[in-house]
């Protein structure tokens, strides 16, 4: 009698939690898990290309030390910080972690721009299947970080609605943090290029330009008294 007490009692339990949200926001929970996992399986991609990468563009531009240098310095800014599971529990680490990918990912992008000087390493058949890699690894990412935000969405979205906000109280599941594009634009901005150098001087006995059509010539110089 008591083992089929047991039975019923379970039996309300399992169809109360399933009523309240409990298996979705378990279900959820783990999509997002599997989906930051891609995240990170993508990032270390990236990571793992730079020193080859560094080192190819080092050997054609040795003086372009320190955009090397910001590349090198935000690998190990990357590195130092730990991707565990519960980095997407705490908003703060997970932000600090996105901040440092953000910063590789301008670096690299430098570093690329920096290239278009340099013909011979453009040719160079390492750095150019190092480039291709490169930008596959970044479409994935993009991918990858797509998808988790979805995941993060729909997991949120049921952990404010009610009821399931009572559940996710009860089993303190609370928001996890996102992604955000706070940064995006200044990440992807192109390097700038200074063209406010002062024009060459000209030297004497040069003839004026000629004016452009349809504009008329400048005047002549007053003659010295």
């Amino acid at each position: 009698m008591l083992r089929k007490l047991c039975i019923m009692l379970a039996a309300i339990v399992t169809v109360g939690l399933g009523g309240c949200g409990y298996n979705d926001l378990q279900r959820q929970d783990e999509g997002i898990k599997g989906a930051w996992s891609e995240v990170l399986n993508q990032y270390q991609r990236r990571a793992d290309l730079v020193p080859n990468l560094v080192n190819t563009v080092k050997g054609y531009a040795q003086q372009e030390q320190q955009v090397l240098t910001e590349v090198t310095n935000a690998r190990a800014n990357v590195g130092s910080i730990k991707a565990t599971p519960e980095l997407i529990n705490d908003p703060v680490a997970f932000q600090k972690f996105i901040q440092a990918q953000n910063q590789l990912q301008g670096a690299l992008s430098r570093l690329i721009a920096v290239s278009e000087n340099y013909p011979q390493l453009k040719s160079d058949a390492l750095f150019r299947d190092l480039q291709s890699q490169l930008e596959g690894t970044e479409n994935r990412i993009a991918v990858s970080r797509n998808r988790y935000i979805k995941t993060v969405q729909e997991f949120n979205t049921t952990v404010r609605q009610f009821p399931t906000n009572l559940t996710a109280m009860i089993f303190k599941m609370n928001v996890k943090p996102n992604f955000t594009v706070a940064d995006e634009a200044a990440v992807s901005a192109p390097p700038k290029v200074d063209f406010g150098k002062p024009a060459a001087p000209v030297a004497p006995g040069t003839p004026a330009p000629a004016p452009a059509p349809g504009t008329a010539p400048a005047p002549a110089p007053a003659p010295k008294s």
